[in-house]
Parts: C-alpha cells; sequence; structure tokens
C-alpha cells in the first residue's frame, strides 16, 4: 500500500460511502464524518452555499 495514487491507493475504495444523498439539495455530496453537505453547505451553515463560477 506504498506509493503515492497508484494501485494501492484503489484498496481505500472498498471502505464504504463518503458521500451520501443530502437532505437539503438532493445532490450525493453529504460527507458522513465531516455531516456536512460539499454542495449546499448543508450543516455547516443555515443558508444556501453559493458560487460564482458561472461569471
Amino acid at each position: 500500500m506504498k506509493g503515492k495514487g497508484g494501485t494501492g491507493s484503489k484498496g481505500k475504495k472498498s471502505r464504504g460511502k463518503t458521500h451520501i444523498r443530502c437532505r437539503r439539495c438532493g445532490r450525493n455530496s453529504y460527507h458522513v464524518r465531516k455531516k456536512a453537505c460539499a454542495s449546499c453547505g448543508f450543516g455547516k451553515t443555515p443558508r444556501k452555499r453559493k458560487n460564482q463560477y458561472g461569471h
């Protein structure tokens, strides 16, 4: 399991889900251990997370 991102690192994929479906936005972005949604910020902030990537 030594190395940086090769075949040995693929064994980490069998440990279970990192993200599950978010209750607020419905996307598969709710981090189970952090208890926060990466997409809308649910669990971290009461307001919905915004970005300005499209501008």
